[in-house]
This record gives structure tokens, sequence and C-alpha cells, in this order.
């Protein structure tokens, strides 16, 4: 708000006086009708070495020479303004009046766009990352003081070593049960230790143009292998394993941390996340407070004791305690399991990005602060991303999603089997392998334009046209990340069922690779479609190059089996859409729940 809207200038709040100028994408600092905007200290904009810097710039006096001038501060720096107890703003900066009109040579205003800050940071995928990093963006207000409030674990090793901005993305999204803070004893277990109760992989395509967010089943049995863990005096611990257990239990139980929950989902999903944050109840009340509250929608009344909750059917607007009992109820919606309540989270995380993206709340220098605050302090982070400004470089990845392209899912599982009275929940195959495949192989539960066409043509095209006879392949078999074993599987299954007699075990590949690939020589096309045709492998597994000499001295192809193999005669062609049984909804969706 300006300050004329405002009555006398003492009792403007100055975070309310930071304004997003449409021309720059940038806040500035309106005090005056006729005072100068300056833009805020932040990252350098594209271009601004010529003209885009100038227009961030006064008349005047260059805008940091005046900032940085004895008894002055600018915004974000160690020191901000303060204009309420527990609430830090920037400061003030005074500015020399300048002519209204345009300078010559410069146009005039133009009509106001949709920020490019605010366009760039719509979406991440889950509440948590979101806020934190719409907050990172925003908030160039007092930065050093927004990283004091963030807590950093160690990695352990368990991550990729941190997001890569030409990668695709894999970020961990934990919600424990832990009850410390304020009216949280009322809750359950009071003496939990923090379990990984609500789990989200959420991964973003390498062109960013569609997510997906994976619910994991707290009681979904896994085994949790051994975990190194740095402990407080800098010595590394390795926590024991354990087999056939909740999955729940990879953090918090026996001493474990975040980067054991990473190492689990490694090992469950074929997986490796580049990152985690970690939240406890205290961040669902906080965050959706700061934003204002959150609309979700019930298809009933519900009355749940256990979790508090206690809301009329139809269209609710949640905060706070309200909210936090929403995501929490679990009896009173569907089978009244676990299952029902990720749906209830999965809506309540949709709701709260819908709000960020149709409100003001991006735009708000005073809503940021809220935000700011609420997010820094309620999550838990690795050390990869342990600052505001690595994960502003986050947030600018993750913002260029669009809601209907982000897709959230739960990985496939049935009852244990195992159990009489169901209490716990396993793998559902085949649906949960390829719902793991698809997330490896960077497909997209949405349909959306995954690769340039002229690739996709020339991928297809190594599939077309005449096939050699069995037994003119000729093939070298080397295993390159899959099962010990699968060399030899391999090649008894080709030469005793399919008739590729002319193929022998090379041992292992000098590297590991993801995906299985075939290498072959121009002249050797045709033998390439036809073991292609006989494995299941789809064109992008053909890799044209070199032949090599097997041990009889001949030109041989190369088969590599890679991690994604699994099994002799078992077809290798990734899916490319999800199994019709797997439950999914897109961010941009109202669902309510019943």
């Amino acid at each position: 708000m300006d300050a004329q809207g405002r009555g006398r200038a003492d009792n403007i709040d100055p975070a309310d006086q930071w304004v997003l100028n449409p021309n720059t994408g940038e806040y500035e600092l309106r005090l005056t009708p006729s005072a100068a905007q300056p833009a805020v200290p932040g990252p350098r904009r594209a271009g601004s070495r010529n003209g885009g810097a100038a227009r961030g710039r006064s008349a005047t006096a260059p805008a940091r020479q005046r900032a940085e001038a004895p008894g002055r501060q600018a915004p974000g720096r160690d020191a901000p303004g303060r204009d309420a107890p527990g609430r830090e703003v920037p400061q003030p900066r005074r500015r020399r009046p300048v002519p209204e009109e345009p300078l010559p040579g410069r146009r005039g205003r133009r009509p106001a766009k949709k920020s490019k800050a605010k366009k760039a940071l719509l979406w991440t995928g889950g509440s948590l990352a979101f806020v934190l990093v719409a907050a990172s963006v925003g908030g160039y207000l007092y930065i050093k003081h927004l990283n004091d409030n963030i807590t950093s674990v160690s990695d352990d090793g368990a991550s990729t070593g941190g997001f890569q901005k030409d990668k695709a993305i894999n970020i961990l999204l934990i919600g424990t049960d832990k009850r410390t803070g304020k009216g949280n004893d009322k809750y359950g277990d009071k003496g939990s230790v923090g379990h990984a109760d609500t789990s989200i992989l959420l991964h973003v395509s390498k062109d960013r143009s569609n997510a997906t967010a994976l619910s994991i089943p707290r009681d979904l049995i896994v085994n949790v292998p051994d975990c190194p863990t740095r402990q407080p005096d800098g010595s590394t611990k390795v926590i024991p394993g354990t087999d056939n257990v909740r999955f729940n239990t990879s953090l918090g139980q026996d001493d474990r941390t975040p980067s054991c929950t990473m190492r689990t989902v490694t090992a469950l999903t074929g997986i490796k996340p580049d990152d985690f944050m970690v939240a406890d109840f205290n961040a669902i009340k906080t965050l959706t407070t700061a934003v204002g509250g959150v609309d979700v929608c019930l298809g009933k009344d519900i009355n749940d004791k256990d979790s508090h909750l206690n809301l009329k059917k139809g269209t609710q607007h949640i905060e706070g305690e309200t909210a936090l009992a929403f995501v929490r109820t679990r009896h009173a919606v569907g089978f009244g399991g676990d299952l029902s309540r990720i749906q209830l989270q999965q809506q309540f995380l949709s709701a709260l990005m819908r709000k960020l993206k149709d409100n003001d709340t991006l735009t708000s220098p005073t809503k940021m602060v809220d935000v700011a605050e609420a997010a820094t302090k309620a999550l838990t982070v690795d050390s990869k991303i342990d600052s505001i400004g690595k994960l502003k470089d986050l947030g600018m990845e993750l913002g260029k999603l669009n809601p209907k392209n982000l897709t959230f899912t739960t990985v496939p599982v049935i009852d244990n089997p195992a159990e009489k009275v169901h209490a716990t929940v396993v793998l559902k195959k085949p649906s949960a392998p390829q719902v793991f495949q698809m997330v490896r192989d960077d497909v997209s539960f949405t349909e959306v334009k995954q690769q340039k066409k002229k690739e996709k043509a020339a991928e297809a095209a190594r599939l077309k046209g005449p096939q050699s006879a069995a037994s003119e392949v000729r093939v070298r078999i080397m295993n390159g990340g899959a099962v010990a074993g699968s060399a030899q599987e391999t090649l008894t299954w080709l030469q005793v069922n399919e008739g590729v007699q002319k193929s022998e075990n090379a041992g292992n590949a000098p590297q590991a690779l993801s995906k299985t690939t075939l290498e072959y020589a121009p002249d050797q096309a045709a033998q390439a479609r036809k073991l292609a045709a006989i494995m299941g492998l789809s064109g992008s597994a053909l890799k044209p190059g070199e032949s090599v000499t097997n041990s009889q001295g001949l030109p041989a192809m190369t088969l590599t089996l890679g991690k994604d193999f699994q099994g002799a005669g078992i077809p290798l062609t990734p899916p490319t859409k999800a199994p019709e049984d797997v439950q999914k909804s897109t961010a941009d969706k109202v669902q309510c729940a019943k």
C-alpha cells in the first residue's frame, strides 16, 4: 500500500512500501508518489549490465552508494529495521524527487504484466518446498536472518550431492509425527521420536515440463539398509539395517536421521534423491496461517475425535490447528486407514498451491515476511540446500512447472497377505515397479511433450526395417548394474529359448548404467532390430556406434544390462503411461474428500 493511503508517514509499515515494479519484475521501495523507486538488492537480472541496470537506479546518485552511506543500511543486511516486536522489515531509504514524466528517450509506464518472479514461482510440488522457495525469492528483506532460521542435517552421502539445473530433480519431502511445540502434546504418541509418517518423493522432469509427487505409505513393508550416520562429535556410526519393517521406522527409530530415509527410498524405488526437507506438526499450522488459510472440499460431514477435525460437508476454509487436524484425520474418511489420509494430504497440498497462485501472497511483501519466517523456522533441510540462496536456485527450477502437469499419486500397494488382521501393506506388482520405472525414466503421468519431435522420430526409426535371423545375431552381454548373474541368465535364455547362438558372456561393464543399452555398428542395424524385438528394447535403448571384437575375433554388438533390467524374458520397453489401477490427481483440480 502507498503512503498516501495510510495517513501519516510515521504510521506506515515499511514492509507495505515494497511494491512490485511490472517493468522490471523486482520489488521497489515506494515512499511517496514522487519518490524514486529503487530495486531491492537481490539476484542480477538478465541484461542488467546495460539498460536493465539503468532502470533500477535513481536519476541521481547510485542506489548502492546511498544505501551504504554512514549510518544507513540496505534491506537484507544483518541489522534490518524493526516496526513491531519480533518482526523485522526493511529499513526505508530516502530518495531525491524525480520528474513524474518519463525521462527523455525512455518509454512511459507500460500496463502491468504478470510478474516474472510470480510466474516463475507458482508451483514446486509440495507445500513446504513451495512456500519456502516463494519466500526465498521474494524475501530479499533480511537474508541473513532467514538463513539463521534454517536448520540443516547432513545427508551422510545418501544423496546425489544436490540437485543440478540441467538434470531431473528428486526431492524427498518428509513429515514427521514429532509432538514438540505448543499445543502438539495432545496428539497421539507424545513420546514419538519423529518417524517418517508422511513421505513424498517429488520428481521434476529434466525439461521442467512436468512433475510427479509420489506418496510413500508409512505402513509399507520395506528393508531398511545399513545407514552410516554422522554423530554430534563428528564421527560416523553405522546404524544397522533391518528387514520387513514399516517404512516410517526409517526415521527416528534407533537414532536414524533423514539420510537413512533417503537410503530406504533408493533401495525401494531405485531413485536416489538429490535433497530432502523435513517438517513436523508446527509446519502445517504456521504455514497455513502465514498464507491466510486454504480452501478444501469435503464430500460429507466429518467429526473425528482422534484428529479433532469437525467440519461440515462442502468447501471449507482451514488454517492453523484445523489444517493440522485435516491432514491428520483418517478414521473419518475412506476406509479409515493411512491410504485414505494420504489422499487428504494430497488434496491439501494442491489447495495450498492453488491459493498461492490465485491470491496476492507472492506480490505482498508483508505476507512474504510472514511466510518466510514460518517456512524457514518450520523446516529441516539437508546441508546441500541450507541457505536462502540455494533454496532460491532450487525454487527457480521448480517454479517452471505448470500445475496441470503436476501429478499426485501413491505407490501402488495391497494388504499384507502375511497378516490375518491387516495392519501393513506390500508393493502391488507389476504396478509398483512400473510406477518406479516411469519416475526413473522421466516419463510424465500427464500428457505433455517429453521430447523433441526429431529425437522421438529418430528413436522410432531405429526399430523400423528388416531384421536378421536369430541365428545371425552376434552379441556380447555385459552386466552394467543389473542383479549379479544377470548376464549369464540372459545368455542362457537367448541361446536356449530364442536361438541366439552367437552370443557370449563378457562379464561386468566398465561402469554402471541406469538403463539397458545395445550398441551396434551401422552394418549391424538388422541384427540390432532383431535383438530389440526379442528382448523388448525400445528405440531409445539402441545406440548406433561401433562394433567390438568377440572371443572368436569377429565383430559383435554389445548388450549392457542396466539397473532397469528385471530378468531374462521380461520386456524392457519403458511404460509411456501410468498403469490403469494407479490413483492419481493433478494440482490444478479440486477434489472432495469422502
